[in-house]
């Protein structure tokens, strides 16, 4: 319907959501940017602590390193993996699961506190979004320095394979990324949703961070029944395999690429319905 200017009602109502969307996505980038403040000065509070973590998992990421290089002076490939593209798969599941590390491993492992001592019902009360805030809200500044030496890696070993991906493929790569860090995400914040019934949820969430060691592997290494469970299931074999196959160009169809994008979406979405499930079922702890 229009007035005498010529202007519909409707017109107007499409602008006022839009710029209400506008102003909410301004509004998160704001308080992300205040989280991200407090997470520096607490990780600067703890120097040494800081410093410590960081070359505990340089230590471990290099052991791992020297593992592989071990095996392979005993054979030169892992099923049709020669020993580089094995050691830049290593480096990208070590760059996911850093990047996990830094903005939600913490915030995962702590629901069940907040659950256990009450806090969750003041964060319940708080004009945000919960999830939001209970999925972001600590930020583990020291995975993001190990993340960084996980693509150094990456880069000796595409230079030892003489690779020269393109800009699509390198963008392609951390698009891919992504989907795998969605995927851990996702399915860690399932598990850890346990603590509305269990109260203590943290074995099952580690537990599952100790599967993070199987992205690490190639996807050839696997047959029958727990190739098929560690790519549908628990799709661990899709979150490294598939973005390095994209840079070495070992993708045998784009139908991995899909299928990435598909299990990452599949698991965000278990995830979302699993958190709406928990917290209609919550029972205040002061209740």
């Amino acid at each position: 319907m229009a007035n005498c200017f010529g202007f519909r009602y409707s017109d107007f109502g499409f602008q006022a959501k839009d710029q209400r969307s506008r102003v909410s996505v301004k509004r998160y980038l704001r308080i992300y940017s205040a989280l991200w403040k407090n997470s520096v000065v607490r990780e600067m509070s703890f120097k040494a602590n800081f410093v410590l973590w960081i070359v505990v998992e340089l230590l471990w990421f290099s052991l791992q390193l020297c593992f592989i290089a071990v095996i392979y002076q005993h054979t030169d490939r892992i099923g049709t993996w020669t020993k580089w593209q094995v050691v830049m798969l290593m480096g990208a599941s070590h760059f996911i699961q850093q990047l996990f590390t830094a903005l939600f491993l913490t915030n995962c492992v702590q629901l069940s506190d907040y659950i256990r001592t009450g806090r969750l019902d003041f964060l319940l009360l708080l004009p945000i979004n919960t999830r939001f805030l209970i999925s972001l809200r600590h930020v583990d500044l020291g995975g993001f320095v190990n993340a960084a030496s996980a693509l150094a890696v990456m880069g000796y070993a595409g230079w030892q394979l003489q690779l020269a991906p393109s800009a699509a493929q390198v963008l392609g790569f951390f698009l891919l990324c992504l989907c795998g860090l969605l995927i851990h995400y996702s399915l860690m914040l399932t598990l850890a949703c346990a603590s509305f019934w269990t109260v203590r949820a943290q074995g099952m969430v580690w537990g599952y961070y100790n599967l993070f060691q199987i992205a690490r592997l190639p996807d050839a290494a696997f047959q029958g029944f727990f190739k098929v469970f560690f790519t549908f299931a628990l799709p661990m074999l899709l979150v490294s395999n598939v973005p390095v196959k994209l840079l070495v160009e070992r993708l045998e169809q784009p139908l991995e690429m899909a299928l990435l994008l598909v299990m990452s979406l599949l698991c965000f979405a278990a995830s979302e319905c699993v958190w709406r499930f928990s917290l209609r079922h919550y029972t205040s702890a002061s209740s």
